[in-house]
């Protein structure tokens, strides 16, 4: 796993959450549309949208589109477990993800542009560097 702080813009995060869940059967005239927003039941694999207006549109399979105006968070689970993410609105259709991701969200978040190819060999180059020099790690805890 792996701790994900940092700002995006809604459409990326949008972006995300689509390429994770439903690409392959996303309806294309919401693909298009910036409004739309894919939704999933509580529980294992939750995507909860919170938007001051919110208007179900379309079930498909087991996700709820939805038209969704003025967002102020998104909530994302993966059905693994293992990606649970926060998208905050800073201001307007900007906003801060934090939580953790999975290798597999790593990829779809570079896709989708939430994190840059630049973020993720950073990371890894840090965690290389704490695994060849272990005294890295006990500097910092200290």
């Amino acid at each position: 796993m792996v701790q994900i702080v940092t700002t995006a813009s809604l459409e990326s995060f949008r972006k995300f959450i689509i390429i994770s869940t439903c690409r392959s059967f996303i309806p294309e005239s919401y693909l298009h549309d910036y409004e739309v927003f894919p939704e999933r039941e509580e529980g294992q694999g939750a995507i909860y949208i919170e938007a001051a207006d919110k208007v179900t549109l379309k079930k498909v399979r087991e996700i709820t589109f939805v038209n969704a105006k003025e967002i102020l968070g998104i909530i994302y689970s993966s059905k693994s477990g293992n990606t649970q993410l926060k998208w905050r609105q800073i201001r307007r259709r900007s906003g801060k993800v934090y939580g953790v991701a999975s290798a597999n969200a790593l990829v779809n978040l570079v896709e989708s542009g939430v994190l840059t190819q630049e973020w993720v060999d950073n990371y890894l180059r840090s965690s290389q560097d704490k695994k060849e020099n272990p005294s890295i790690r006990k500097e910092k805890s200290v």
